[in-house]
């Protein structure tokens, strides 16, 4: 364990349960949508809450399974290709296992030597550093959609 993996781990906990320095964060803000809002398009042509919570974890799971060398191979609109959400328990289905998803990654990058995080990893030639920051980026740049959507509905 180096004090950086923990760092980055610390990070992408907080982006999805708090304690972060935007005091925004996943779990709170998703907390109030119930399902028929989070299958609502805010905007025409614009991704639903569900959608994007489903791309959000999608990634993760992505740059979990390289770090454990299972390389998965997708398009990108697979990102997107959500199960459809019907109910209020579809809705939390996808919800907990955005966080049991986001908790396992973080003991996963806890794990992680400092040797290994600028090891460079398939297939955009990345190291772990990079990538597991930009999950922590995409979190929060897609939280800020979420936010906004949460206002137009």
């Amino acid at each position: 364990m180096s004090k950086a993996s923990k760092e980055i781990a610390r990070h992408l906990r907080e982006a999805h349960f708090g304690n972060n320095w935007c005091d925004n964060f996943l779990k709170q803000e998703l907390s109030t949508i119930t399902w028929q809002q989070a299958i609502t398009k805010p905007i025409p042509d614009a991704n639903s809450i569900a959608e994007l919570v489903f791309h959000l974890n999608f990634y993760l799971d992505y740059v979990h399974r390289n770090i454990k060398n299972d390389f998965l191979k997708f398009e990108q609109e697979d990102t997107f290709k959500m199960p459809p959400i019907q109910s209020e328990a579809d809705w939390q289905n996808l919800l907990q296992k955005t966080w049991d998803d986001a908790d396992a990654f973080a003991q996963t990058i806890e794990k992680i030597p400092a040797n290994q995080l600028y090891v460079v990893i398939p297939p955009r030639n990345n190291s772990f550093y990079k990538n597991l920051h930009g999950i922590v980026e995409h979190t929060h740049y897609h939280l800020g959609q979420i936010i906004l959507f949460k206002k137009l509905l």
